[in-house]
């Protein structure tokens, strides 16, 4: 079944209009430790097992009755549709630039590090010939096995082996450990993983920028704000890690 577009055109203006009577049915002046909310957030492992356990923590002290429901990340793009649809109600992201329809705040800066294991031979005289010699592990919400990286070498003439794509930055640590594959990982990843060697890059690679974002009909949304504002609290303490 297709919505006409007369109903496409009201999707819309419904969910501000039901976010509105949301708000009707927690008044401002209800205590946020009494109002009982669901949030799904979407979000990838890694800033799930980051900032997942201390949220629950913060959340049983400050408001019990708001329960999550952590979603899988698969991309930026597909985080923001499911922002505007409503599918939904906040998304740990890259979301480059302004966007009328979003609100957003940065929850920390990342950069990226070469990860293997403890005397892989390619850890002495380790450069990008080094690098590309060994088949490496992409991690990958949508299977894909290409990533902007893969531009970079096209532009100096080069290619990898992309020996295994996962869809979790939590299973690279292990099967590096038990293999010669190399992986580019953010750095709390691989910091966090015992029996690890991190290398810097040996060309220039870009960082990225974490977010917190929700749409902007979900402004009034005391629950998603206090949420919001625990895991930015919490993103000063992990950025200053």
């Amino acid at each position: 079944m297709h919505l006409t577009p007369k109903a496409q055109s009201l999707r819309d203006p419904l969910k501000s209009a039901l976010a509105a009577i949301g708000q009707l049915v927690d008044p401002p002046n209800t205590p946020i430790a009494q109002i009982c909310a669901t949030l799904r957030i979407t979000m990838a492992d890694y800033p799930a097992a980051l900032l997942t356990t201390v949220l629950q923590a913060r959340l049983a002290e400050t408001a019990p009755g708001i329960d999550l429901v952590i979603q899988p990340w698969q991309g930026g793009r597909l985080a923001r549709a499911a922002l505007i649809d409503g599918t939904t109600d906040m998304a740990l992201s890259v979301f480059p630039g302004d966007d009328p329809d979003i609100c957003r705040t940065e929850i920390l800066h990342e950069h990226y590090v070469i990860a293997l294991r403890t005397g892989h031979p390619a850890i002495n005289g380790f450069d990008i010939a080094r690098w590309l010699e060994w088949p490496h592990i992409v991690v990958s919400g949508k299977g894909e096995a290409r990533s902007p990286l893969d531009l970079q070498f096209a532009e100096r003439g080069l290619s990898r082996r992309v020996g295994m794509v996962v869809p979790a930055f939590g299973m690279v640590p292990e099967l590096l450990r038990q293999s010669d594959r190399i992986a580019m990982l953010p750095s709390r990843v691989a910091e966090a993983a015992p029996g690890l060697v991190m290398l810097p890059p040996p060309i220039p690679v870009a960082g990225f920028t974490l977010h917190l974002a929700w749409h902007r009909r979900r402004a009034g949304d005391r629950a998603l704000r206090h949420v919001a504002a625990l895991l930015a609290a919490q993103s000063i303490d992990a950025a200053a890690c």
